[in-house]
């Protein structure tokens, strides 16, 4: 029995290194290889799966990498493209927190091999701390749903899971879901459609809320969860589409009217005030501060659209609110004012260490991944400053964005590769508010997953385990139509 394991062994090992051509004599080329995703210097957690990438020369039959850690250990992969084992992987890259990976890249062509300057990755000292992400997956049109849903995906890993999909319920659309601040044991979404409904689901337990209450005039769009989970503030959105009929624009999406507002899941209350819903003024987008003393949003003066949907521009604006009483402050602030710049400001995103407010800046509206000149800008909350982060943003559509929770990683969606499809992309965020150059979302094999891809990436979102989620059941319930009534505070 030893003696036939012996041989097995030997097999094994002479296919693996039969499949393993040796890199001799190789030609140095003084300049970086050029890699699809482009991972030449990024910075990365140590818990993100492996950053396998191809050659984008398509001539290429064979690529060699050798991966040193500056803290010590090595890894060492050859094939179609650089595929690396994802425990080994981890293995290094927990080993070089705070350190580096030293990238030294060989490809074959012609039979001959070259071997290109090294390149560096440097493994944050920051964690992730967060199992995944979460997102919407549609196809980058805008006349029907045709197949999408929301999916999660673990970042230690290529591992992705629906955790709903509109095959669930013919005409289904399920749009706009968020946890609270990570913690999928609250998690809403909603629905639109025939069987339109705003799902809560807290520790397991599902309710399936009456899509539009007529004491609002529309639906519950763009949840953001107080801190203490206790409330969950709303906007509530008549939404329309114009199309474009010139070159690089393709639709515009705005708002006869909106309104912010939050719910009490307890009481199953409407909190409103008039502040909040004004006549002339669109409230849109609303996030709590992270101590949960403020409710941040949007607003906008009222235009008439379609005729001047380019002077729909949206500055960012603070109201208290109380928490004991879910009562509202007196007067509202504004925090940033983008019409003074003849910009539009959309999406703000607080981070949950209290700094800085992320949000995306536009030549008008709010919907800016149909924008191309949309850029992602940080405001610091102490010092009331704003830039532009030069540093991650591209020519083209840079937009939704979220926090992790230690508040050193954001995810964002952009289109900077083709100007059709958003795509993921991560970065660190320093002490001081620097952030690293951006990366692609991790793939096997990179280059055939995004080039078989038909589908866009949006509405992504940070979350700390995986999201527990009966579809089937949902499924169920969402053809039901058994809703529960909201009701508005009196």
């Amino acid at each position: 029995m030893k003696k036939r394991r012996n041989i097995l062994v030997l097999l094994v090992l002479l296919i693996v290194l039969g499949c393993t051509s040796r890199v001799e004599n190789p030609v140095k080329v003084d300049k970086l290889p050029a890699i699809y995703p482009d991972y030449v210097g990024v910075t990365i957690p140590a818990e993100i799966a492996p950053l396998n990438f191809n050659s984008v020369d398509d001539a290429v039959d064979r690529i060699d990498v050798v991966v040193k850690g500056s803290k010590g250990g090595e890894l060492h992969v050859q094939g179609d493209f650089a595929d690396f084992d994802v425990d080994e992987w981890h293995q290094l890259t927990a080993q070089n927190v705070g350190g580096q990976l030293i990238f030294t890249v060989c490809e074959r062509k012609d039979g001959q091999w070259k071997q290109y300057k090294d390149f560096t990755v440097a493994v944050s000292a920051y964690p992730l701390e967060e199992w995944g992400l979460t997102y919407r997956r549609i196809a980058p049109g805008y006349e029907v749903f045709s197949h999408m849903g929301l999916y999660q995906r673990d970042l230690s890993s290529f591992d992705e899971y629906a955790i709903i999909e509109n095959t669930q319920v013919p005409g289904m659309c399920v749009n706009c879901h968020t946890a609270h601040q990570t913690d999928p044991s609250q998690f809403v979404f909603h629905v639109r459609g025939n069987h339109g409904a705003t799902m809560f689901q807290i520790d397991g337990r599902r309710e399936w809320l009456k899509a539009s209450n007529d004491q609002l005039g529309g639906s519950m769009v763009y949840p953001y969860w107080h801190p203490s989970g206790k409330y969950c503030a709303f906007s509530t959105n008549q939404t329309r589409q114009g199309f474009h009929v010139v070159p690089n624009e393709r639709i515009e999406v705005f708002d006869l009217s909106s309104d912010v507002f939050v719910y009490h899941p307890a009481t199953h209350e409407l909190l409103t005030d008039s502040l909040l819903q004004t006549k002339d003024w669109s409230e849109n987008a609303p996030v709590f501060s992270p101590d949960g003393c403020s409710l941040y949003y949007m607003t906008c003066k009222q235009q008439d659209y379609p005729a001047h949907y380019k002077e729909e521009k949206y500055n960012l604006c603070k109201i208290a609110f109380d928490p004991e009483t879910g009562r509202f402050g007196e007067k509202v602030d504004t925090l940033f004012n983008a019409v003074a710049m003849g910009k539009s400001l959309t999406w703000p995103r607080p981070s949950y260490d209290g700094k800085y407010m992320l949000f995306t800046l536009m030549d008008y509206g709010y919907f800016s991944i149909w924008h191309e000149e949309s850029d992602q800008w940080l405001l610091d909350l102490n010092t009331g400053e704003a830039r532009e982060l030069k540093e991650i943003n591209s020519p083209k559509a840079d937009s939704y964005h979220n926090w992790n929770l230690n508040s050193h990683w954001i995810v964002f969606t952009s289109r900077r590769e083709d100007g059709l499809y958003s795509r993921l992309y991560l970065t660190s965020v320093d002490e001081q508010g620097r952030f690293s150059k951006p990366f692609l979302l991790p793939q096997r094999n990179p280059q055939e997953y995004y080039a078989e891809s038909i589908y866009s990436f949006n509405t992504p979102d940070f979350t700390k385990a995986k999201v527990e989620f009966d579809a089937y059941e949902a499924g169920r319930e969402i053809v039901s139509d058994k809703r529960v009534e909201t009701r508005v505070r009196q």
